[in-house]
């Protein structure tokens, strides 16, 4: 089944990815591409509607990204957001000037034409802004929506050809109306709001069966929610011709490796592990910067895969777990984004084993791929696992990385959490991790005096890991954690608590 689907042009925006997230919460497939493709282009791509994101630059800087005009003219609705809004203006006869007074942050919108994105909306509603350009003049056919005290074109709209521009930013939850207006837009461009687990599902194994008539499917799996996904999708779709891989790097969780020997044997899967933490370890012998640590273990992980996939000589293809969030980073769409970390998986492994790559949930976002997980019939508590990261306990170790030093995070680590399961509190928050630090602390046990090792403890709660919040503990689950770290975890003597939110930290400490 082909579903119909939302095309967002990417000028660079930081939320062009949670554009395509509520779209697609609406029950529509969205896709991000460059801004720059041609109008031929985006009418090959068959779009229902067309969205331009916001961006960081200015329509008047030299080099600044343009939208071909034809996309314009393809008969299906064009939202403009932002900077998509300033292009659409710029490029249909409009006029856009820099503004006297900017805008960033929340706004009063008033609406000038209570219709079209805005209708059922209140008269006066807050708005996320982020501008340093405005409409000054609209373009010929258009009529203005709504304004703030700063400026006059804040929304506008010619119905006639269904083109809308808001200068605010409706997928941010700062803006409360914003889920309705983008399922205004939805319902202009006439979609069926047809994607949804069991879609996802039939239309990936569909693909699969398609994609991989035959021949053995070598899947790399790390226990986590991703791969197991990738994993069952193979099952189901071409049976017991995939053979899943697990590297245990030995910076897992406690009892991880056999948990996940454990989880795939009742899933009916198929796994060779694979013990190789004496190589991971030999590698990161005193090795303390985190970037390096992050190469050695994506280098090693390479190597261990590669010798064992050669163990099946019949194998034509080789399966991850590549989310879409991977895929728009490494592509190169958002050619203004930072690099924060490197990630690694098993890259040019295809390529060197001769081996085709299958990457199933390559379009899914985090979220989807869970749904779809429970779709598959994986346990609720399995699939909304918190995020782990594939360096493992390795970047939460700051400074060298030994065996001593994994197996004090591990028991840390398992009290953490176990604590939180038992005070039911999991489920609220979106990620906790604790932090092995690379100072000492003096402390008192009994009649004696202490100078070991301080953990940090981290959790937060967050919609989409773009920003995040730190999770406000009951301050007797905090007390009950330290208690139970110190007395029960050999070499640690204090506990103290992460307040930092994102921005201006990061989740993880590397």
């Amino acid at each position: 089944m082909q579903h119909e689907l939302i095309l967002i042009l990417d000028f660079g925006s930081q939320y062009t990815q949670l554009i395509a997230r509520r779209l697609r919460e609406l029950g529509v497939k969205t896709v991000i591409a460059r801004g720059d493709l041609t109008g031929e282009e985006v009418r090959a791509a068959a779009p229902i509607a067309v969205v331009l994101s916001g961006g960081p630059a200015s329509v008047f800087e030299d080099g600044a990204l343009q939208v071909d005009p034809a996309v314009f003219e393809l008969g299906v609705p064009v939202l403009g957001i932002c900077y998509g809004m300033h292009l659409m203006a710029q490029r249909l006869g409009g006029r856009v000037r820099s503004s006297d007074h900017r805008e960033y942050g929340l706004a009063e919108l008033e609406l000038v034409a209570e219709k079209g994105v805005f209708e059922d909306t209140p008269r006066n509603q807050p708005v996320w802004m982020s501008h340093g350009d405005l409409v000054e003049a609209m373009p010929p056919g258009f009529e203005i929506l709504a304004r703030t005290s700063n400026t006059e074109v804040a929304a506008m709209a010619d119905s006639a050809r269904r083109l809308i521009a808001l200068q605010f930013h409706p997928e941010v939850r700062h803006t409360p109306h914003g889920t309705k207006m983008l399922e205004a837009f939805v319902a202009l461009a006439g979609a069926h709001r047809d994607w949804n687990p069991s879609a996802i599902r039939h239309e990936l194994v569909d693909q699969l069966r398609e994609s991989v008539p035959e021949g053995r499917v070598i899947c790399g799996v790390s226990g986590g929610v991703d791969s197991s996904v990738t994993a069952m999708l193979l099952r189901e779709a071409i049976g017991d011709r995939v053979v899943s891989i697990f590297v245990d790097t030995g910076m897992l969780r406690k009892n991880e490796g056999d948990n996940v020997a454990r989880r795939f044997a009742e899933f009916g899967l198929e796994l060779d592990r694979v013990d190789a933490s004496g190589e991971f370890f030999a590698a990161l012998d005193g090795v303390d910067d985190p970037e390096e640590k992050r190469k050695i273990i994506g280098r090693e992980f390479v190597a261990v895969f590669e010798a064992e996939a050669r163990r099946f000589p019949d194998a034509r293809y080789l399966a991850q777990g590549t989310l879409y969030p991977d895929v728009i980073e490494s592509s190169g769409i958002r050619g203004t984004a930072a690099v924060i970390k490197t990630h690694h998986n098993v890259g040019g492994l295809p390529e060197r084993l001769g081996l085709e790559l299958v990457e199933p949930i390559r379009d899914l976002f985090k979220d989807e791929v869970r749904r779809v997980g429970e779709e598959l019939g994986l346990p609720h508590d399995f699939v909304w696992r918190h995020p782990f990261p594939g360096p493992g306990l390795a970047v939460r170790i700051l400074g060298a990385v030994d065996r001593e030093r994994v197996l004090t995070l591990q028991e840390a680590d398992a009290i953490v959490i176990d604590e939180i399961r038992s005070a039911g509190l999991y489920d609220e928050i979106s990620q906790a991790l604790c932090v092995l630090l690379p100072v000492r602390s003096v402390g008192v046990m009994g009649d004696q005096r202490t100078y070991e090792k301080v953990l940090a403890v981290r959790a937060v709660t967050t919609t989409d890991f773009m920003t995040a919040d730190w999770y406000r503990f009951p301050p007797e689950v905090l007390d009950r954690i330290a208690r139970r770290v110190v007395n029960e975890v050999a070499g640690i003597n204090r506990v103290v608590y992460d307040v930092t939110s994102k921005p201006p930290g990061t989740i993880e400490w590397e």
